[in-house]
């Protein structure tokens, strides 16, 4: 099982990561905002995650972490 973190007060909520899951365990939270006033990246069904790791790879901000 893999864990994901997600930094949120780096993501400028740009939904990269949400369109690239395979899993759709991503999704912006759009009850919140970070820092920067954007709504981030949420995880919602972590366990589901299968570490493929193409929601970081994706992140042009490098705010999610995979960790196997």
């Amino acid at each position: 099982m893999a864990v994901v973190t997600i930094y949120e007060d780096k993501c400028k909520g740009c939904g990269l990561c949400v369109s690239v899951c395979p899993k759709n365990i991503l999704e912006l939270d759009t009850l919140r905002l970070n820092s920067k006033g954007y709504n981030p990246a949420a995880v919602r069904r972590p366990e589901a995650c299968i570490g493929c790791a193409m929601c970081a790879t994706m992140c042009p901000d490098i705010a999610i972490r995979i960790e196997r």
